[in-house]
């Protein structure tokens, strides 16, 4: 997800921030043309490599940081590492430490009340406020005076608060030495450390709701308290029902509570496939491109920091991004009632006009063939093919390879360093329509998978669209301007749209 830090007095967005880290390679005038176009310019400077120091102990971690790289290059589900970060000091990252080290300096919360909605809570729907870690800790231990701030007006018992998407490199831009206390080099990333990373903090039931990240893949490292993690495969989209509403870049959110799934709504979600762990302190849950996920702390207190990890793929997800962007900007700032609702997520800083987003849209297209192109051409010397062959991936963003590749396999080292997250869909307690009947009139007891008839004048069998608002006189509910959002940007809708407009962007280059 993005975190614009408009409310915290930042004046750029966090998908910003994690465009700018998607670029290892040098930028070509027109990659830098495109990152112009949503980059501020002291973010377009190249960034200049670091040298890695291995720590003197490295032999005494279960993994290298070349073994790691083998590793999530062949995990197609998250796990948990162990050991790796006993030598980090970012390890004492505790709330208290550090309160010490921002002292005065204000970070925004988002706030959310601690009731049980059969929709999730979406951050348009939340409460934010700007206050000291001090305050924060004042609140945490029940304080109700003025020592707790603006946390005043919101009870312990019935708020929690969440300081989310906290990007360290302005957080800690005046204790810049405290970004070496991260060392994601262990785990084969060279000079990347807490400059690359994100702080979240929050209290018992701050939660973020289930999405997927469309750049990159995800390293978690907690710190303070616990988080359980609900996590889905790419394949069980269908079962989350996608929404791009409210609009956030390079964020897809299921509009499933999956907590408390609406079942009558949701049908679908019966057959997710759950995979749910909770990270303890000192662990690293690594999360591949794509899982959806649901994260909730069930501690009074959680730290926790990670890393976005760039991929070669997330050339082609800019495209999707940007498609996905102008067209959701073209329909909601079009004059209609459907459009009064508040679409646009306070993560982003404000709305891009047609022409702006016609603009990166075409620079997008072309910085991803011309990197397709290169691709191809390595493709075709090591596999002797031609090079107009389409390079296919597969949902986690690797290059399907071809019945002939001799390449030996590479059995992950599971054990007792490494920990493969499982799919939890026999622990789970399932709930059912069966269980759905004695609260929804429209559930039949002979018949519990499908809505009863409901009675007209003409005594007609007709069935109401589950979630769709239903107007007198009508047989279904009326489709409004997100209802057709929502199919139009389905994630499976908008990668077939791009990967026609690079087909046929092709065959004119090719004339």
């Amino acid at each position: 997800m993005t975190q614009m830090f408009g409310n915290c007095g930042c004046r750029f967005s966090m998908a910003d921030l994690k465009r700018s880290l998607k670029r290892t390679e040098p930028l070509t005038t027109d990659r830098a043309e495109m990152a112009a176009v949503s980059l501020p310019k002291r973010l377009l400077k190249k960034r200049q490599p670091r040298l890695s120091l291995i720590s003197t102990d490295m032999a005494s971690k279960p993994f290298s940081p070349k073994e790691i790289q083998r590793i999530i290059q062949c995990l197609s589900r998250p796990a948990v590492f162990l050991n790796m970060t006993d030598d980090w000091p970012g390890k004492n990252w505790s709330v208290n430490h550090l309160a010490h080290c921002l002292e005065e300096k204000p970070i925004c919360f988002r706030i959310g009340k601690k009731v049980e909605e059969k929709g999730p809570l979406f951050e348009t729907e939340c409460s934010y406020v700007k206050a000291t870690l001090a305050e924060f800790l004042c609140w945490t231990r029940g304080n109700n005076d003025s020592s707790v701030g603006p946390f005043t007006a919101y009870p312990l018992s019935e708020f929690w608060a969440y300081a989310d998407y906290k990007y360290l490199a302005l957080l800690l831009q005046d204790k810049s030495s405290m970004f070496k206390d991260l060392k994601w080099s262990d785990f084969g990333y060279p000079g990347r450390d807490g400059r690359e990373s994100t702080l979240w903090i929050g209290t018992n039931g701050a939660n973020t709701l289930c999405h997927l990240d469309t750049y990159g893949c995800n390293l978690v490292f907690q710190i303070q308290g616990r988080k359980r993690w609900h996590l889905f495969p790419p394949e069980d989209a269908e079962c989350l029902y996608p929404t791009r509403i409210p609009y956030e870049e390079s964020s897809v959110f299921s509009q499933v509570n999956v907590i408390r799934p609406d079942l009558y709504r949701f049908p679908a979600f019966q057959r997710a496939r759950a995979h749910v762990v909770t990270l303890q302190p000192g662990q690293v849950l690594f999360v591949p491109r794509h899982w959806w996920h649901y994260v909730e702390s069930v501690d009074p207190i959680t730290v926790s920091v990670n890393s976005w990890m760039e991929m070669e793929v997330d050339d082609e997800a800019r495209l999707e991004e940007a498609l996905t962007k102008t067209i959701i900007c073209a329909l909601k700032t079009t004059p209609s009632l459907n459009n009064k609702d508040n679409w646009l997520n306070p993560t982003e800083e404000g709305i891009s006009s047609h022409d702006e987003n016609i603009r990166y849209l075409n620079l997008a297209v072309k910085a991803c063939l011309d990197k397709r192109s290169t691709h191809a051409e390595k493709w075709s010397e090591s596999a002797g093919q031609s090079s107009a062959v389409a390079l296919k991936r597969d949902s986690t963003g690797r290059l399907k390879t071809t019945a002939i590749d001799t390449a030996p396999s590479y059995s992950v080292p599971f054990g007792p360093h490494l920990i493969p997250v499982t799919c939890d869909a026999d622990e789970r307690p399932k709930q059912t329509v069966t269980n759905l009947k004695g609260t929804n009139p429209h559930f039949s007891s002979q018949n519990s998978a499908k809505p009863e008839a409901i009675e007209t004048e003409k005594q007609e069998e007709v069935v109401q669209i589950p979630g769709w608002p239903k107007t007198d006189g009508d047989t279904y509910g009326q489709i409004s301007t997100n209802d057709l959002l929502d199919c139009l940007l389905h994630p499976d809708v908008i990668t077939l749209v791009s990967q026609l407009m690079l087909h046929r962007q092709r065959e004119l280059d090719s004339k």
